[in-house]
């Protein structure tokens, strides 16, 4: 009886060492919710906590990251995406339990729904294609993310069968998707690079387009489009005294981008031993101390290089140039198809879109440029408006970063009057509502 309470003892000890402590507190700072995060140190433990976050749309203003041994600790200053602290108790009490259940590696399922994985080379229209294609073989798009980045296109889509509703498991139906998506994606020549794939369960779905891209060597192409100039700036040199090689990053702040960065170098095979990450106005500093997974730092030029080029390029994928238009209409077969065939008649190029349905509800975001990825003019977006529904496609603007004085927040404030903000409600509770954790997010 002694030896079994002894065991049962020594179970409660491994829990306790092994099950992330998270603490979630208002009051150490003014401007921000602290999240603290402590374990035991394990491979890829940090995606996880971040993606946590990053799910929720949550900004991360400052982090600190330090590995000590075996032990963990992380340290996160986040607000919802309008700069302010988190006062929702389900957004809160969803944090703890996640980043308390931390399984790193762990695959999430696809809800009952089909996966389509695409690669290929971007053209103009080419989502059009994709859709119409989709649309024809009766499959609805549920849910979707578009990337796009140096003449590369790659997408997660998830569909089910229009007629059932139910995930598409016939294999000659799904040979026959396959094949058609792979021709349009080939276009003339490009028979080669064009991938298509079809599963029932999938990792996270940006966590899988990040790998895509990278083993599609994006980071190696050229752009096809003139850079915008503020390209981000990485840096990489060797500590050597202690063994660790410093990645430095700088570049324009936004939403996501804290998870893009440690995605890459999780997906390099790089751990994460030390880094701190700092805001100000616009711009984002990171840095990390990290090593190879067998403890060893860069050890060439090369492969220096290549973790220059893999970085920027992680920063990039996101950073779509491009006005933001927002579809919110009743769902339909083949909508996407009609509203992507209409931006390609009137010279439109999707550089990125996330699809995503509640309900009976479609709730589509396209980044729109001009045929050769300059901003387009304000003309054609009011006539393409115009005639998929005005009241339907609205002209967006990303909730400004807010990490300015308060004057400075007062004096922006009184300058948007009349200019069109985000209207599809709180991200932060929409995600939860996508969770199943809420009922409504309106």
């Amino acid at each position: 009886m002694e030896w079994s309470a002894c065991l049962d003892e020594y179970e409660k000890l491994v829990i306790r060492m092994t099950t992330p402590r998270v603490v979630i507190d208002n009051a150490v700072s003014s401007k921000a919710t602290v999240v603290k995060v402590d374990s035991a140190r394990k491979h890829r433990i940090l995606l996880e906590a971040v993606q946590v976050l990053t799910d929720l749309n949550l900004s991360i203003k400052k982090a600190y990251i330090s590995s000590d041994g075996r032990w963990f600790m992380d340290v996160f200053h986040v607000t919802d995406l309008n700069g302010n602290k988190l006062t929702d108790e389900s957004v809160i009490n969803y944090i703890e339990q996640s980043l308390g259940t931390i399984h790193p590696g762990k695959t999430t399922g696809s809800n009952g729904l089909t996966a389509l994985e695409l690669t290929g080379t971007d053209r103009i229209g080419l989502l059009s294609e994709v859709f119409a294609v989709l649309a024809d073989l009766q499959c609805s798009v549920v849910d979707a993310k578009v990337w796009t980045h140096n003449g590369r296109i790659a997408s997660l889509m998830y569909v089910k069968d229009c007629n059932s509703g139910s995930p598409i498991e016939d294999t000659q139906h799904i040979d026959r998707i396959e094949a058609r998506l792979r021709n349009v994606l080939k276009g003339d020549n490009d028979i080669r690079s064009a991938k298509t794939m079809v599963s029932m369960a999938v990792t996270h779905t940006e966590r899988r387009l990040h790998q895509v891209m990278f083993a599609d060597r994006d980071y190696e192409r050229k752009p096809i489009l003139q850079p915008s100039g503020d390209s981000p700036v990485v840096t990489v040199q060797n500590w050597v005294e202690r063994g660790y090689s410093v990645v430095n990053v700088q570049c324009k702040d936004r939403t996501k981008l804290l998870f893009d960065v440690v995605c890459t170098l999780t997906d390099m095979e790089y751990i994460v031993f030390h880094a701190t990450i700092n805001t100000a106005g616009d711009r984002a500093y990171l840095e990390f101390y990290i090593r190879h997974t067998d403890g060893t730092p860069i050890s060439s030029e090369p492969e220096r290089q290549r973790v220059i080029q893999c970085l920027q390029a992680a920063v990039e994928r996101r950073a779509s140039e491009g006005v933001r238009l927002e579809l919110c209409t009743p769902d339909r077969q083949g909508l996407l198809a009609d509203v992507t065939r209409t931006f390609r008649e009137n010279g439109l190029n999707v550089t990125r879109a996330e699809i995503s349905t509640a309900g009976d509800m479609a709730l589509n975001v396209f980044y729109v440029t001009d045929a050769v990825g300059n901003p387009a003019d304000p003309k054609l977006i009011e006539s393409v408006r115009q005639k998929i529904g005005v009241s339907n496609l609205k002209v967006k603007e990303l909730p400004p970063l807010i990490y300015h004085r308060e004057a400075e927040r007062e004096d922006q404030t009184a300058g948007v009057a009349g200019t069109v903000l985000l209207s599809l409600g709180s991200l932060v509770k929409k995600n939860l509502y996508h969770l199943g954790l809420i009922r409504s997010y309106s």
